[in-house]
């Protein structure tokens, strides 16, 4: 783990504005700064960077955080690369995480460079070689769409790298996969006469490629059985796993955002057709099915997730290899859908001859993960004659159902099984081991107003989250740490007390809990953080009221034990008598309204 003090350094030495303006154009607004948020699609500006509080939110899609977590969300990266990446840019080494990592990145450094100089090298022989020229171009592909995903040629030569390598002996070009070994010794390139498309990470750098067959494959097969696949990839390296990383991800970012749309093919040659006729928010799995570490980085991106496919066995197949790995990724704000084209046609091919729009289209309306879910469950099923048939179903939905991570979608989705199989949704819950859900609506969220009906922990701490040093004002033994936000002013004063809370705004105040219990709760006020800071004078006077009446709340719960007491003899009148003059002593204190 990177060190908490290091974190806090880090913090303390970036401006979150700079950060901010590194990929987003800010404009002034009073004390702080606004623009059109980078991760949902608007026209009126809704995101907000607070420059005193170090922290930044979007009232429109509630997308908030520290500069760590700027950097984190619109670059797709892990919290380790988002540090990383912020430390490089102040000039900050970061101290030595774990020995793994270290020998992960020791491995991963020269290979990354080879891997780039090749991908140069490829591009290189693709101007010289007319014959993949001709490829791209009958393939409706131009030179700009080439150059935007880094295109190459491979030539047809048994050790065409060793241009690129003087020393072709090189043990990391076997390592990153540029080169094949075979058992009496000798070495080959990989990939050889082959239109060569470059696998990016999100960080920009090359860490893999596809080589797809000049020609055509099935006539090239029939002929010679060694002619290799329609499509070769790189192999499993220490850069590359083929069950994490999409391809064309790095180039589709700002149209993913620009739609919260991100749609999922199966080719190379699909997503940079796509791209031609401008659907620029494609990517692509890298020859494996999708896996949930796919659906987990795609919902980070955007809300809505299409998976395309052919609209034969095989594509329907591998959409319910899809579905499965999306089951525990989803969540209620989040969507799966599944996009099956005409059997004659692939993304490319029905691009070129239905146009962008027609696609659009298709994309915009895919048929829902509940939808296909259930179409395949009661396939083959006579749910309307056969209890045998309708107990089957509620067996095979039992898994799904237990997978399912949206829970109003679980209800959903549950509710459909047991209308189809003739059942109550109690029953279904019963027999599948679903939790029922909570009945009742959620209380409405209260408004920033501060009012006596404001409960007394959020009343602690609003001024606390702006004033940490306060909490230690607060007699603890007095605030339950059962409420979530009691619990966070526990935590927050037990890290002032022992000098772990340094100031730096509220955004440092997140980083602080990341990853603890306390994450969500700070994250349910962000909206109420993001606001105009109110003048301390009247946080102050919120704070010491609020421990007025904590006090006054205390002397109630006593006085109530006392009466009991006396109902049963156990105390004297005068006890009871100097227990109500410190409440109304206490009273006569309290700031009027």
């Amino acid at each position: 783990m990177i060190p908490e003090s290091f974190i806090q350094e880090l913090l303390a030495r970036v401006d979150i504005v700079d950060v901010v303006e590194r990929y987003v154009a800010l404009r002034k607004a009073g004390a702080n700064y606004s623009a059109c948020c980078p991760f949902h699609s608007e026209k009126t500006p809704s995101f907000t960077v607070s420059p005193s509080k170090q922290f930044y939110h979007c009232f429109g899609c509630g997308a908030h955080g520290s500069a760590i977590g700027f950097v984190m969300q619109y670059a797709g990266v892990g919290f380790i690369e988002a540090v990383e990446d912020l430390a490089h840019n102040a000039g900050m080494q970061v101290p030595q995480v774990s020995e793994r990592i270290q020998t992960e990145r020791a491995k991963k450094a020269p290979l990354t460079e080879l891997m780039a100089r090749a991908a140069r090298f490829y591009k290189e022989q693709l101007k010289a070689s007319p014959k993949a020229i001709d490829y791209l171009k009958g393939r409706g592909l131009t030179g700009e769409i080439a150059a935007r995903f880094g295109l190459g040629y491979a030539p047809d030569d048994w050790q065409g790298l060793q241009a690129a390598f003087p020393d072709y002996n090189d043990s990391a070009l076997a390592a990153c996969g540029l080169v094949i070994e075979n058992e009496q010794g000798r070495r080959y390139d990989r990939f050889r006469d082959r239109v060569m498309f470059p696998i990016l990470d999100q960080r920009g750098n090359v860490i893999g490629f596809g080589g797809r067959f000049i020609g055509d494959h099935k006539a090239a097969q029939a002929e010679n059985a060694a002619a290799g696949p329609k499509y070769l990839n790189s192999p499993e390296t220490p850069l590359f796993e083929k069950g994490r990383e999409l391809y064309g991800l790095a180039q589709a970012r700002q149209a993913i955002r620009d739609s919260d749309q991100v749609i999922v093919v199966e080719g190379y040659m699909d997503v940079v057709a796509l791209a031609q006729h401008g659907v620029g928010n494609a990517v692509a799995t890298l020859g494996t099915a999708c896996t949930p570490s796919h659906v987990h980085k795609l919902l980070r991106q955007a809300s809505k997730v299409v998976f395309c496919f052919d609209g034969d066995a095989a594509g329907r197949k591998a959409a319910w290899r899809a579905l499965e790995a999306s089951l525990e990724q989803l969540a209620d704000d989040r969507s799966v859908g599944f996009l099956f084209l005409p059997t004659e046609h692939d993304p490319d091919s029905f691009v070129r001859a239905e146009g962008a729009d027609a696609f659009r289209r298709l994309a915009a309306q895919p048929t829902t993960l509940t939808e296909f879910l259930m179409r395949e469950l009661c396939a083959g099923l006579d749910l309307e004659r056969s209890a045998e048939d309708r107990a089957r179903l509620v067996h095979d939905a039992k898994p799904h159902l237990q997978k399912l991570a949206a829970p109003v979608l679980r209800v959903q989705l549950t509710k459909a099984v047991a209308k189809a199989a003739a059942m109550t949704q109690a029953e279904v819950e019963d027999q599948c081991g679903i939790k029922p859900p909570t009945r009742g609506r959620p209380p409405p969220p209260r408004p920033r107003h501060r009012t006596v009906a404001m409960t007394l922990e959020h009343a602690l701490l609003e001024p606390v989250l702006y004033k940490p040093e306060r909490a230690a004002r607060i007699p603890l033994e007095r605030v339950s740490a059962e409420d979530p936000q009691g619990a966070l002013l526990h935590a927050i004063a037990d890290r002032v007390d022992h000098g772990e809370l340094p100031a730096g705004g509220i955004g440092m105040l997140i980083e602080s809990f990341r990853g603890t219990p306390h994450e969500a709760t700070l994250s349910s006020l962000a909206p109420l953080m993001a606001q105009d800071e109110p003048d301390p004078g009247e946080l102050e006077a919120v704070f010491v009221d609020a421990l007025e009446r904590l006090r006054e709340k205390d002397l109630t719960r006593e006085i109530a034990a006392l009466n009991q007491k006396a109902r049963a003899g156990s105390v004297t009148p005068e006890e009871l008598r100097e227990l109500l003059a410190r409440k109304a002593q206490s009273q006569k204190t309290q700031p009027s309204e």
